[in-house]
């Protein structure tokens, strides 16, 4: 249930916010909201995997925490970063 490198680097190289950046909170999430989508649509067709579920929902907890750390430290760069992933809040 993880992403390939390419998909991976492509995310690394789209939302760096300088060269080499890796740690950003903009990549983190990127990267994680990735890997939430491919886990939404394996539970499309493994409905009974709750191992994986609980995973997901680990997932989730922790771009929640990013997403908040974002608001809190710049409001501009979070708006941005919503808008840019399509993500709902």
């Amino acid at each position: 249930m993880s992403i390939t490198v390419e998909e991976k680097n492509r995310l690394i190289k789209e939302f760096a916010t300088k060269e080499g950046d890796t740690g950003s909170p903009e990549v983190q999430v990127a990267i994680l909201t990735s890997r939430i989508s491919t886990l939404t649509e394996h539970f499309k067709t493994h409905k009974k995997d709750n191992h994986s579920r609980r995973g997901l929902l680990k997932l989730v907890a922790q771009r929640r925490k990013l997403l908040d750390y974002t608001k809190a430290k710049d409001e501009a760069r979070y708006q941005d970063l919503i808008k840019r992933l399509g993500i709902r809040r």
